[in-house]
């Protein structure tokens, strides 16, 4: 942390903070009110380095117990006291309410009661946003969720990655407006336990998530519906749609690897935007297939205001332009159609049957989706151990 003091004749010289406060001088970020400290300190990128600002002075030492999120990264590197760390951090906390909590991490089950505890601390403080990325260290270490987090309604906005969703009950999640469920399984049972108990839900986002077959999504309140991550499996290429039923979304975003032969567009009749951005990952199908199943998604979305096509299905909107296909006005084109005479060889009236440049020279969208829908995992190696506490 650094400001500004003057040197000379108004010759401004950057200083950090505790200089400063060592040298004793007036320091004007100190002087400000526990407040305006508090929004500076909820700003920074976790909660290790909001503990690093009691080092500062005096001022400095107990700001930090007060923020309102808390956030706890370990990403490459696992540490053995990651989860007794947060342990000795909340110790310490004396927030009555917090905004934001995230603990995301790799996972094992031996943790199992220590996460639940701190989700029960989170709720206790009436959480906001709950974000709970876990990311599995065997195949079946998911966390097993404790029934209270399935009958809180302090929550808003809702993350969970790798967590076994088993309510014992009906979910209440009264005033949940956003959720976003990451690597796991659903039914549709469990799915309109979901709706049911979400009057508010808006926005429902479902990375790298299988099972269910039919996605039945008649709540009026729910109005954007987002698939991202890797859906379905190598085994599931034959005969397993996905069918979506949701007549009251107005935006649908399919961002993803699909694994599964194509999404079926059973009633979306209130969609007012679109989005296609998926790769196809069934080698077996021939670059005509998957131009053809383009086709299908977009004469089924000619209703919508705006149909955008992303860079991943841009070689199958080639080979229908190169076939004649006729583009309807809605469609908006990937950012660099404009460039595609340089390689619109790709499509071409060459063997169709030939699809593995197809399939194998599109980039991947599981990575890039899961961070922009699920976890912003942004910070360095550097960062990704949590704070320890004073």
């Amino acid at each position: 942390m650094e400001t500004f003091v003057e040197e000379g004749e108004n010759k401004p010289k950057r200083q950090k903070l505790q200089e400063i406060v060592e040298e004793g001088e007036e320091d004007r970020i100190s002087a400000l009110p526990d407040c305006l400290l508090l929004e500076i300190l909820d700003r920074l990128p976790s909660t290790k380095h909001a503990i690093k600002t009691g080092s500062l002075s005096k001022r400095w030492k107990h700001v930090w117990t007060s923020v309102p999120s808390l956030i706890f990264h370990q990403y490459m590197h696992r540490r053995p006291d990651f989860f007794s760390d947060i342990d000795k951090t909340l110790t310490q906390c004396r927030q009555s309410k917090v905004k934001r909590f995230e603990i995301d991490t790799v996972y094992d089950t031996q943790f199992e009661s220590q996460v639940n505890r701190f989700i029960c601390y989170a709720i206790r403080c009436e959480v906001e946003e709950l974000n709970i990325m876990l990311w599995k260290a065997e195949v079946k270490s998911q966390l097993r969720l404790d029934q209270i987090f399935f009958n809180s309604s302090c929550f808003t906005r809702l993350k969970v990655g790798d967590c076994l969703l088993n309510p014992a009950g009906a979910i209440t999640w009264k005033n949940l407006r956003s959720l976003c469920l990451s690597k796991g399984k659903l039914d549709e049972d469990l799915i309109e336990n979901i709706l049911s108990g979400s009057p508010q839900l808006e926005t429902l986002v479902l990375n790298s998530y299988n099972g269910c077959r039919r996605l039945n999504i008649t709540s009026k309140s729910v109005k954007n519906l987002v698939f991202s991550g890797r859906v379905g499996s190598e085994d599931e290429f034959v005969g397993n749609f996905i069918e979506i039923n949701a007549p009251n979304i107005l935006s649908l975003t399919i961002r993803c690897d699909l694994f599964i032969p194509m999404f079926l567009l059973a009633n979306v009749s209130s969609l007012v935007n679109a989005e296609l951005d998926y790769c196809n990952c069934d080698k077996r199908r021939r670059k005509a297939e998957k131009a053809e199943m383009l086709q299908e998604y977009i004469l089924n979305l000619l209703h919508v205001k705006e149909l955008k096509i992303g860079f991943n299905c841009s070689k199958a909107l080639l080979y229908l332009e190169d076939k004649g296909f006729v583009f309807p006005v809605n469609l908006k084109f990937p950012n660099d159609w404009s460039d595609r005479s340089s390689s619109s060889g790709d499509s071409s009236d060459s063997d169709p049957s030939d699809s593995s440049s197809d399939s194998d020279s599109v980039d991947s969208v599981s990575d890039s989706s899961e961070n922009d829908s699920v976890s912003d995992s942004s910070e360095s190696d550097s960062d990704s151990d949590t704070s320890s506490s004073n």
